[in-house]
């Protein structure tokens, strides 16, 4: 059954398990899932669920719903995603077992706190570098050779050789550390190389996909992931 994991402040405030097809996010009391906060719309967004899927969809909110900090209208969640909705967070995990109850936690103000603007003014600049790219992109975060590396390829490789189409720094590094393939679906991220030096978000990981927003780290090079709309 799926699970959400309410967070304010970086503090899990509630835990939600659910067996509905069809659960509401809001302010009001009445949503199943209640974010007490201005900034937060009475009937801010839903969820769906359909053969193992789950389906967010933002309700015309005043503030946005945000899927691993890219603004949505509608987006299939997928495991371990974060919802941010006004200053709450909301991670979702695809399939646990019921231990919990829903509980309960009372127009909207329009956020103007840094963090938000922030958010909004991140996701602007992201929107824009994935229209221009036509493609999901890399970002050079630290030790890397250049700032910004397009995904139009069905495999991206990354290592020490002049041949592969990113070149990372460490050292004892193979010439092909890992690659990124392109899927219908999304990028997955898998290790070549040696254990232990392929990282994403500070977790070593053999195959992994990718999120918006996740740090990969190929040796010492260190690259954000930033989804386009491919």
């Amino acid at each position: 059954m799926p699970e959400f994991i309410v967070k304010f402040e970086d503090k899990v405030v509630e835990r939600v398990v659910t067996e509905k097809q069809r659960i509401s996010i809001g302010r009001t009391p009445d949503n199943d899932i209640v974010l007490n906060n201005r900034g937060v719309s009475r009937k801010h967004a839903i969820i769906e669920f359909s053969n193992n899927s789950a389906l967010l969809i933002d309700n015309e909110s005043l503030n946005g719903t945000f899927v691993n900090n890219r603004k949505v209208a509608e987006e299939v969640l997928k495991d371990k995603d974060q919802i941010t909705i006004g200053k709450f967070m909301v991670a979702y995990h695809q399939d646990v077992q019921k231990e919990d109850k829903l509980t309960d936690l009372d127009g909207t103000m329009v956020l103007k706190t840094k963090k938000h603007k922030e958010l909004l003014e991140k996701d602007k600049k992201e929107r824009e570098l994935t229209s221009k790219a036509g493609s999901s992109v890399l970002l050079g975060e630290a030790n890397t050779s250049t700032a910004e590396f397009t995904l139009d390829r069905p495999v991206t490789t990354l290592g020490k050789a002049h041949f592969v189409n990113i070149r990372i720094r460490g050292w004892f590094l193979p010439s092909i550390q890992a690659k990124i393939v392109k899927e219908r679906d999304g990028y997955v991220l898998v290790n070549l190389g040696q254990k232990n030096k392929t990282k994403v978000n500070g977790e070593p990981t053999q195959k992994c996909r990718l999120k918006n927003d996740d740090l990969i780290q190929i040796g010492k090079s260190v690259f954000r992931f930033i989804k386009g709309r491919d």
